[in-house]
């Protein structure tokens, strides 16, 4: 196991030990509990780690091992704040036994239980590092809003990760020290997240149970207001009758305790799926460990969120060569996206905006494949994973020297 604990020094000096907190991880998904695990395997033996998290699922191992990595779990009642507040003992436990390894603690966003680690992490004299990952979420003038006890907690951070440039914006605005921050974007694995040939495509289709004829739209996140897959739904069944035959498949969670997951809102496109006799044409897939797959099995991504950090299934569709179409959210995917150029960008909430822009790809395959030869460049050129892996090693081992340094 390649647990966190007392590093083995190597030629480069001694390897640092990093706490990863995230709220769900493996197998329970979440966007920064798998970029997280995705940033520990990019980083290999170049560091020690260890993850603490949170889960819903009682048949998860309270201590348990993913990729060789030691995994804590605490596990919570998402629907009971009283609930979740009974946790706390173990959540401290579990912290505690954690932290007093670690070099470094990096909390991959920020919430209540980010409080509790916080403060052990300065009992124990142990640098933070917080990655902002969903504006209007755990960005500074939103953690403010939340509450003085939060917002104290979370400015003593020593470090700031912002993954767009949007949230360097809200920082500046709030008023944080700019020594404290730092620009690293999400990062994408090339080789896992590529393009497919035609043939694979089909074939790919064939394995999966997806329509073979026809053009495949995807749309990969939960079923959430703020994800908006049913704006999709609704623009996509505009699409009928002008454009060639499509199908659209949803990549993500309808049922769940998850406050996120809204239940009704999948079986409204359930629902009105049968009304309009497209059920055919419809496939939702609860959850997959092998989303790689989707992709490169569809022709074109739609991402039409109202709330992003920086969108990793965005970065993957285009690291697999998909033309997307994605919510213009200033600072964050038209930081990603140039319309036109190596996607399409539309104002959030306008369906049939969307709809015109859904149109326009399905029947025009040229263009897909330009946009599309377009996004895997800017993937491969700016999101790189391995990139991102050297940039955060750069930073634990910052941390680490500052925190063993005398006086520090």
């Amino acid at each position: 196991m390649r647990r966190i604990g007392v590093a083995t020094p190597d030629s480069a000096g001694r390897r640092p030990s990093v706490m990863m907190v995230t709220g769900a991880y493996y197998p329970e998904t979440s966007g920064a509990g798998l970029q997280c695990r995705a940033l520990i395997r990019a980083c290999g033996d170049r560091a020690h780690f260890a993850v603490l998290t949170t889960a819903l699922d009682p048949g998860l191992r309270a201590r348990d091992e993913v990729d060789g990595v030691l995994v804590r779990r605490v596990r919570v009642n998402a629907r009971s704040r009283v609930a979740r507040w009974l946790t706390l003992p173990w959540l401290i436990a579990s912290a505690l036994d954690l932290e007093r390894h670690a070099d470094v603690v990096h909390l991959h966003g920020f919430s209540e239980k980010s409080i509790v680690v916080s403060l052990l992490a300065r009992l124990l004299r142990k640098p933070v590092i917080v990655k902002l990952t969903s504006v209007g979420h755990d960005d500074p003038v939103a953690m403010r809003a939340r509450g003085s006890l939060l917002f104290d907690s979370y400015r003593r951070a020593d470090r700031f990760v912002a993954v767009s440039p949007r949230f360097a914006t809200i920082y500046a605005d709030a008023g944080l020290p700019p020594a404290k921050l730092q620009l690293i974007p999400n990062g994408v694995d090339l080789e896992r997240f590529r393009p497919a040939s035609s043939a694979e495509r089909m074939r790919l289709r064939r394995d999966l149970g997806l329509p073979v004829d026809g053009v495949l739209v995807l749309f990969v996140g939960f079923f959430s207001p703020e994800k908006c897959p049913d704006l999709l739904f609704d623009a996509w069944t505009d699409s009928f009758g002008g454009s060639p035959a499509s199908s659209l498949v949803i990549v993500g969670a309808s049922r769940s305790d998850y406050y996120e997951v809204d239940e009704a809102m999948a079986a409204r496109v359930r629902s009105d799926a049968e009304r309009l006799g497209c059920q055919d044409r419809l496939r939702l897939v609860e959850h997959t460990a092998s989303i790689e797959l989707y992709y490169r099995a569809a022709d074109i991504f739609v991402l039409p969120s109202k709330r992003e950090g920086l969108p990793n299934a965005l970065l993957e569709a285009m690291a697999c060569g998909l033309p997307s179409i994605v919510s213009r959210l200033p600072g964050v995917t038209d930081s990603v996206v140039t319309d036109g150029v190596n996607g399409v960008l539309v104002e959030p909430g306008e369906r049939e905006a969307l709809a015109s822009a859904l149109r326009a790809l399905l029947g025009d395959a040229e263009c897909r494949a330009g946009l599309g030869g377009a996004a895997r460049q800017t993937v491969e050129t700016r999101f790189s994973l391995a990139v991102t892996a050297d940039r955060y090693i750069n930073l634990y081992e910052e941390l680490s020297s500052c925190a063993a340094s005398p006086g520090q």
